[in-house]
């Protein structure tokens, strides 16, 4: 599975509706969202300043289940803003950095 970290900002309609619903609603709904992708939520925070809520899900599509999320929160006019982060565990990066590529930076 992959790992994403979703960083967003809700609309001012969306706050009303936590405002109503309260921020285990959310959790719920996201919960429900990425379980029945056959994935986990591994961690939903709300917080203070530009970014509203940060969630950490596992999906077992990769990138392609991280569009359709992105996708379909996005087109729901929910959010104002949206970002997606692709996550690295430390033994993936272990792989990378066993890996050559040929690369000339500018100029050079």
């Amino acid at each position: 599975m992959s790992k994403y970290l979703i960083k967003a900002s809700y609309s001012a309609d969306s706050v009303k509706g936590i405002m109503k619903e309260g921020g285990t609603g959310r959790v719920k709904a996201i919960t429900t969202m990425v379980e029945e992708m056959g994935g986990s939520l591994e961690g939903f925070y709300f917080a203070f300043g530009d970014t509203d809520v940060y969630v950490i899900v596992d999906v077992p599509g990769g990138n392609v289940d991280a569009a359709v999320v992105a996708a379909t929160v996005g087109s729901s006019g929910a959010m104002t803003k949206y970002e997606t982060v692709t996550l690295l565990t430390p033994e993936e990066v272990d792989v990378a950095v066993q890996k050559a590529v040929n690369y000339r930076p500018p100029g050079a």
